[in-house]
């Protein structure tokens, strides 16, 4: 007897919830701690930096304006129009290990990870938008605040 499994009508199972969470934070704060350490313009997240910018820009041609990436709004990414793009972006990075695990992301580059002004997205979705900030030096000031 075989059985498929049905993601749609699944159940959600609290314990591989909590999992996910832990891995989403335990992500944050490494990253906090780099930024904290590490001039956010200098820093390289992945092998891959320049081509994900690249298509960044090029998918997200707003994204050419530093105040476009400084300020990401939930609404937008999520919106039927705005998922498509992402969607197809994230696509491109598919051969990145866990592009498409879930993550957290600060909607305001000037900020901390705060509840308010933190979101879920996919990992490649965070490369994207941090590589981003980095390159305009946007995240530079975590490093100077102490």
């Amino acid at each position: 007897m075989s059985s498929q499994f049905d993601a749609d009508n699944a159940d959600n199972l609290e314990e591989i919830e909590k999992q996910f969470a832990v891995k989403a934070v335990n992500q944050a704060e490494t990253y906090w701690g780099l930024l904290e350490k590490i001039p956010g313009s200098t820093l390289k997240l992945t092998k891959h930096d320049d081509d994900i910018f690249e298509s960044l820009l090029q998918d997200f041609p707003e994204f050419k304006e530093p105040a476009k990436v400084a300020e990401i709004r939930e609404s937008e990414m999520k919106s039927p129009e705005g998922k498509k793009r992402w969607r197809d972006f994230c696509e491109k990075f598919n051969e990145i290990e866990d592009y498409n695990f879930g993550t957290l992301l600060r909607t305001k580059s000037n900020e901390f990870y705060t509840q308010e002004g933190t979101i879920f997205a996919v990992r490649i979705q965070f490369y994207a938008i941090e590589i981003a900030r980095n390159r305009y030096g946007l995240n530079d000031w975590a490093v100077l605040k102490k």
